[in-house]
């Protein structure tokens, strides 16, 4: 895993000074990549140096660390903020909680205990990697079970890129693309053959006429879909009802 960049933010340099110099980051793979000491710098360091963690006292000049992580939320929600203050009040740990804080450290810090605190952040931190990691994938997943769905419930209509684009709110190319990572196929090979797996179970299952198998398959032009079907089973739709009966209704299908 590689290091979780620190931000140090507390007006008072003795007291960024012992940070750096009484903890051992190196240790709980981390490191500290800026420093801060009013609440505006903070706010600057933290849009700058997008760190992982901030450390940071409640009680800073301009702006206070309560606001200075209300605001940061905003724009980066998946910081961890330590809050390390000298104010043992319960509305300002009411606050900090609300504002989802990490932790809550009084001081004088005990560094033993702050280590702890890192040891779960990282923790908590590289799992939250991991999600983050999985779901694209995941998505992905999702939205092409949504689609096949969609071919499914929709293949006697007319069904292009195009559709499946404006139904779906996404690029054409995007849902071309799918279709080869997910499922192996580009679009018009797996359409095409999920409309022949209809088609033959109509064809087998009903009395309709081969124009209303074809129609009801996608196919408005009943000639394109005896053309389509021939290429795909290798005999007409014709023959391929004919062979079922021939059998005496035998079929794998």
């Amino acid at each position: 895993m590689k290091k979780l960049r620190v931000l140090l933010v507390d007006d008072e340099i003795m007291i960024r000074e012992g940070f750096k110099r009484l903890f051992d980051w190196q240790a709980h793979d981390c490191e500290v990549v800026g420093e801060a000491g009013d609440g505006m710098e903070a706010l600057a360091k933290i849009d700058n140096l997008r760190p992982d963690i901030v450390i940071m006292d409640i009680n800073i000049p301009i702006m206070n660390g309560l606001k200075v992580i209300q605001l940061s939320r905003i724009k980066h929600p998946n910081i961890a903020f330590v809050i390390v203050s000298g104010y043992d009040d319960f509305s300002y740990c009411r606050e900090a909680l609300r504002l989802q804080i990490t932790d809550y450290i009084l001081k004088p810090v005990n560094y033993e205990e702050f280590g702890g605190c890192i040891d779960n952040l990282k923790i908590s931190l590289f799992e939250h990697r991991v999600l983050a990691a999985a779901e694209p994938e995941k998505q992905e997943e999702r939205t092409i079970t949504g689609i096949t769905r969609y071919l499914q419930d929709h293949l006697a209509e007319e069904i292009t890129l195009s559709v499946l684009a404006e139904q779906f709110h996404m690029n054409p190319q995007y849902i071309s693309q799918l279709f080869k990572s997910e499922i192996g196929v580009n679009f018009l090979a797996y359409l095409t053959n999920i409309r022949m797996e209809k088609a033959k179970k109509l064809l087998l299952a009903t009395s309709l006429s081969i124009a209303e198998v074809a129609e009801q398959s996608g196919y408005g032009d009943y000639r394109v879909f005896t053309k389509v079907f021939k290429k795909s089973e290798g005999i007409t739709p014709s023959q391929y009802r004919r062979d079922f009966l021939d059998t005496g209704g035998v079929s794998g299908v």
